[in-house]
């Protein structure tokens, strides 16, 4: 018997922050979500909560577990990145970590 897993979120991976040639736009980070290869298809995602869950050292309330919440704002470049603004500015050594994004709430 297998256990089926239903997930209410996408996974997704921090690709890093909104840049230029020489700035960086640590408010802004991009984030590339799985499955999702075009401009078109990351538009659907406009507005979805992203989650950045991480362990900590130290607890607090009896949980070592913490997130930053963010949303994503726009698509970013042809190929299904998106840009996605977070509360706190995520730090530089989370680049290539996962995300959650929140398929909730959905108008479809």
């Amino acid at each position: 018997m297998s256990l089926t897993t239903n997930r209410l979120y996408t996974k997704g991976r921090i690709l890093g922050h909104k840049r230029g040639k020489r700035n960086s736009r640590p408010n802004q980070s991009l984030v590339q979500i799985e499955g999702v290869d075009s401009k078109e298809a990351a538009r659907s995602y406009l507005g979805k909560r992203v989650a950045y869950v991480y362990k900590a050292k130290r607890e607090i309330n009896g949980s070592r577990v913490r997130v930053i919440w963010g949303r994503i704002s726009r698509p970013h470049g042809n190929s299904g990145a998106a840009k996605a603004k977070f509360r706190v500015n995520l730090p530089a050594k989370v680049f290539g970590a996962s995300v959650r994004i929140m398929l909730f709430p959905s108008t479809i």
